[in-house]
């Protein structure tokens, strides 16, 4: 059995994913700028992502490719993953990192911190009024995975009322007050003080935040996007913090993405723009959590166990 591995992992956590394999001499780690078609050929299982999703085409022996990312866009895609190949994503991984961003652009948001940066650049001693409150605010989290749910618990410890919004209604978690089937979110956005999105990118959750929708909220509101950049219209999200239409919107991911230069959410009022980095490595617990999940998986592949997180082709979500 030949298994590449991907991520820039530490020694540490290279010999715990060495510990969870039969042979430690099957493994492989090799950085994705650095996999040749010769390495894929020969892989059954692949821990990690590659460069592009196209490069699976040179895995004719694959079995099963394990992401490092929660997101899976490009490897649904039919004729990508070689045969019966399985797919299993990192959802669990990302939680804290991501949930954490969101928070701290919030509070930079209602507290003006924002604002006061700028006029500490300027060296200008200026006060810019009343703040917002946290406390009591109502939360909308679109989206309960791993980091959706992560965020609705902080912000229900908080003394925040969390109303959860998901694709298939089951089970109410405990860290929401109030669960929803997405047919809803038209009444729910009005009670919303903040949306929280963490949606992957897929046909079902394009523009879910219409110029329409973004039209129902308040003017307290802001706007956090965690998930992917195409559940939001940009241009009307621009449009609505220019006239302001809504308090603020914190974006870590955009459409399109990179961000053009010109575009003019650059500079509207009450944006925070970031380039994609509340999940990635930027925080090392989170490529710890990886690392736990490569071994844990890797370890139930072995003994022919079920994997965790296996994604539906069809859906792009874990089923």
């Amino acid at each position: 059995m030949k298994i590449l591995v991907t991520p820039p992992f530490t020694e540490e956590q290279k010999r715990k994913i060495c510990s969870a394999a039969v042979n430690a001499g099957d493994l492989r780690f090799c950085l994705k700028k650095d996999i040749t078609p010769d390495i894929l050929k020969e892989a059954e299982v692949i821990l990690g992502n590659l460069e592009s999703p196209e490069q699976l085409q040179a895995a004719e022996n694959l079995k099963w490719i394990q992401l490092n990312n929660a997101g899976t866009e490009g490897y649904c895609t039919p004729g990508i993953l070689p045969g019966d190949a399985l797919l299993t994503n990192a959802t669990g991984a990302y939680g804290l990192a991501i949930s954490e961003h969101m928070m701290a652009c919030l509070f930079m948001l209602r507290k003006k911190l924002d604002l006061y940066y700028v006029n500490q650049l300027a060296c200008r001693w200026k006060s810019e009024g009343h703040v917002g409150v946290i406390q009591g605010s109502t939360v909308l989290v679109i989206g309960l995975g791993d980091i959706g749910t992560s965020f609705a618990a902080k912000m229900k410890a908080l003394g925040c009322r969390t109303i959860g919004v998901k694709r298939r209604v089951g089970d109410k978690p405990e860290a929401v007050d109030e669960l929803y089937g997405m047919e809803e979110l038209d009444n729910l956005l009005p009670r919303a003080d903040v949306v929280a999105m963490s949606l992957p990118g897929n046909p079902s959750t394009y523009h879910v935040l219409n110029r329409e929708r973004i039209a129902l909220l308040s003017s307290n509101a802001i706007v956090l996007n965690a998930g992917r950049g195409t559940a939001i219209d940009t241009d009307a999200l621009s449009d609505a913090l220019y006239e302001g239409k809504i308090a603020g919107a914190a974006l870590d991911v955009t459409d399109p993405e990179p961000l053009p230069a010109e575009h003019p959410i650059w500079k509207a009022p009450g944006a925070i723009i970031t380039p994609h980095i509340s999940g990635g490595y930027a925080l090392p617990e989170t490529l710890q959590q990886i690392a736990e999940i490569f071994a844990d998986n890797l370890r139930r592949y072995q003994a022919g166990e079920p994997l965790k997180n296996v994604i539906d082709l069809e859906t792009g979500y874990c089923k």
